[in-house]
């Protein structure tokens, strides 16, 4: 045999041999996993503003949909306690269950618009047992914030310089949102645009629905509809207790955003399970 032909066969047992060693590992190679988008780059946790005493207003906000839906708790601080625990009750479900949100939605809760008030009857701001809430009586003064103002009379829908609850004359601030909690909410409502407002507050046990002047949105009726099959609580188009105004419902029609207020029926009850349908409801309504 010529050293030519000896010097082929020697380069083509190399090539051979490396192909015996290397493919089997190459076939081997564990493929390349695309890891799970972590929950926390879909969850933002952050302040929208600060209370007279300098208290955070958290907000919560879930997935990032097109179409943002909003909650509010105890507006009325302390003395609507029970709406600040449905709206934790809401954060610890969207926790553990984000998938529940549909792909074109954004969920923001704010559990508590006042925290000053909340802190002046409970001595926090943030989550509480309601074992530790006192009973309804020694929480009127919880209502107002740390200016005495009661904020759902400081927003600018025919706000007045006295305003009216259950009969009572109460403040409503120097003009509308002289208060910092107010102008905080109107702040991130007028960023953020949402599709819907949902004010939670205690305890007349119904829906209502809101407007400023130019009547009722017909989004509004149609939210109020969905919660209120869903739930079984009963829609009233319009608040007609007794006169109100600067209130931020009305606010939000005047921007034309619609917002329903569901009430729940007693100062201490949360009835979370029965919100949890009318909050499923309203996914559904703008899936």
């Amino acid at each position: 045999m010529s050293r030519k032909r000896i010097f082929v066969v020697f380069v083509v047992l190399i090539i051979v041999g490396a192909g015996v060693y290397f493919l089997p590992n190459i076939l081997k190679k564990e493929p390349v996993l695309i890891p799970e988008p972590d929950q926390e780059e879909t969850i933002k946790i952050e302040p929208i503003g600060k209370s007279v005493e300098g208290r955070d207003i958290i907000r919560y906000t879930y997935g990032t949909g097109d179409k943002h839906l909003v909650f509010v708790g105890a507006i009325h601080g302390g003395y609507e306690w029970n709406s600040a625990l449905l709206s934790y009750e809401l954060i610890d479900y969207l926790d553990e269950n984000p998938n529940v949100i549909p792909d074109n939605i954004k969920v923001t809760v704010i559990p508590v618009l006042n925290p000053d008030g909340l802190y002046k009857i409970l001595g926090t701001a943030g989550r509480f047992n309601a074992s530790s809430a006192p009973p309804t009586e020694q929480t009127t003064s919880g209502r107002f914030n740390a200016n005495e103002v009661d904020l759902n009379r400081n927003f600018d829908c025919n706000w007045q310089e006295t305003g009216t609850w259950r009969g009572e004359v109460v403040s409503t601030g120097t003009s509308a949102f002289s208060e910092p909690e107010a102008r905080a909410f109107r702040d991130f409502v007028l960023e953020e645009k949402p599709v819907t407002v949902v004010m939670y507050h205690s305890a007349s046990n119904a829906i209502y629905g809101s407007e400023c002047n130019e009547g009722i949105l017909p989004e509004t009726l149609a939210v109020m509809s969905a919660y209120s099959k869903s739930t079984g609580y009963p829609a009233i188009e319009s608040f007609d207790a007794y006169p109100v105004s600067g209130d931020v419902e009305g606010w939000l029609a005047k921007m034309g955003i619609p917002s329903i207020t569901v009430e729940l029926a007693t100062h201490e009850t949360v009835e979370w399970e029965k919100n949890k349908l009318g909050i499923l409801a309203l996914f559904e309504h703008y899936e």
